[in-house]
C-alpha cells in the first residue's frame, strides 16, 4: 500500500475500539463509514493487499495474451468510485492502464455520434481500461439533470445494447459495475466533501442538487438498468455504503471474472451480499437504495 493509502487508512483503527486513556470511542475517520469497523485496519490491509497482488498477477497474463479489459464504473456521486480505482490500479503499469474519466464534451462532440468520443479511449492489446464514468452519462446525469433530450436519451438506451454488442464482438472483455449508495451515506459524504480542503477538486454544482434530486437518479438508475442489463455486457451492483468491503469485493468480483494464470477461485470470490448481478427481482427486493 501506497504511504499516501496508509496515511489515509491508519486512523480506520480509530473508531473501532476505545480510546486507551478515556475508554471512550474515538470520532471516526474521514476516510471510514459507521460499518466500516466491522474489518479492522490490519484485516483490511492485508486482504486488499493480497488482492493487489492477484491484480499484478492478472495483468501479466494479459499483456502475454494480448488481451483488451474494459471496466465501466457507474454510480451517483460520491458512491466510492474514485477510492476503488486507486486501489485497483496503484500496483499496475502505468505503461498498460489507463484511467478514463471525461469532462463536459465540447461543442464538437455534441454535435457529433454520441459514443464517438469514448471510442478512442477504448483499450488495445494489452490494456487494462477503467472508465469513471461512461457513455451512461446520457442515462443518469444528462437525463435527470436536462442536458439531453428525450429523444436522445430514448436513442441512447435503443443503441447503447448494440454498441457493447460490437466491442464484446470485437474481443474486448466488458465489466460494468453499479456502485449503489445509500440516500443518507450520500448526504455524509458529499457534506464530507464540502468541507474537506483536500477533496474540494471533487465537488461541482451537480453535487449540490444531487440529493435533491434522488428520487429521480433512481428511477433513471432502474430504467438504465433494465434496459441495458444484457446477457453479452451484464450489470454487476456493488452495494458501496461501506467502503472497505466495497472495494475488497469489487476487485474479487473483478478478478473472479477474468481468467489468469494462477487464480485461486477461492481468494478471489466475492461477498454476494456486497456484489451481485443484477436483476429485475434486486428492485422488486428492494436491494438496492431507495
Amino acid at each position: 500500500m501506497s504511504k499516501k493509502h496508509k496515511k489515509q487508512d491508519k486512523h480506520d483503527k480509530i473508531g473501532s475500539g476505545a480510546d486507551s486513556a478515556g475508554g471512550a470511542a474515538a470520532p471516526r475517520p474521514d476516510d471510514a463509514t459507521p460499518s466500516d469497523r466491522s474489518l479492522s485496519r490490519e484485516e483490511y490491509e492485508a486482504q486488499l493487499h493480497v488482492l493487489q497482488v492477484e491484480l499484478v498477477k492478472l495483468q501479466r497474463h494479459f499483456i502475454r495474451c494480448q488481451d483488451r479489459i474494459l471496466v465501466v464504473l457507474e454510480g451517483r456521486d460520491a458512491a466510492g468510485k474514485d477510492g476503488s480505482i486507486k486501489r485497483i490500479v496503484e500496483y499496475l503499469s502505468p505503461r498498460e492502464t489507463r484511467v478514463v474519466a471525461l469532462g463536459k464534451p465540447s461543442d464538437r462532440e455534441r454535435s457529433g455520434w454520441y459514443f464517438q468520443r469514448y471510442v478512442p479511449h477504448l483499450p488495445v492489446a494489452e490494456e487494462l481500461v477503467l472508465f469513471n464514468r461512461s457513455w451512461y452519462n446520457r442515462a443518469g446525469v444528462e437525463h435527470v439533470m436536462g442536458f439531453c433530450t428525450k429523444e436522445q436519451h430514448e436513442e441512447f438506451m435503443h443503441s447503447v445494447p448494440k454498441f457493447e454488442e460490437m466491442l464484446v464482438g470485437s474481443g474486448i472483455k466488458l465489466l460494468k459495475y453499479y456502485l449503489d449508495v445509500s440516500k443518507d451515506e450520500q448526504v455524509r459524504r458529499l457534506e464530507e466533501r464540502r468541507r474537506d480542503p483536500l477533496k474540494q477538486w471533487k465537488s461541482s454544482p451537480i453535487d449540490a442538487v444531487a440529493v435533491r434530486h434522488w428520487k429521480a437518479y433512481s428511477a433513471a438508475r432502474d430504467a438504465m438498468l433494465m434496459r441495458t442489463h444484457t446477457a453479452t455486457a451484464p450489470w454487476r451492483i456493488v452495494r458501496a455504503d461501506n467502503k472497505r468491503l466495497a472495494r475488497l469485493n469489487l476487485m474479487r468480483d473483478i478478478l473472479s471474472r477474468l481468467h489468469y494464470a494462477g487464480r485461486k477461485d477461492k481468494l478471489v470470490r466475492p461477498d454476494p451480499d456486497i456484489v451481485f448481478e443484477f436483476s429485475p427481482d434486486c428492485l422488486e427486493a428492494g436491494r438496492l437504495a431507495r
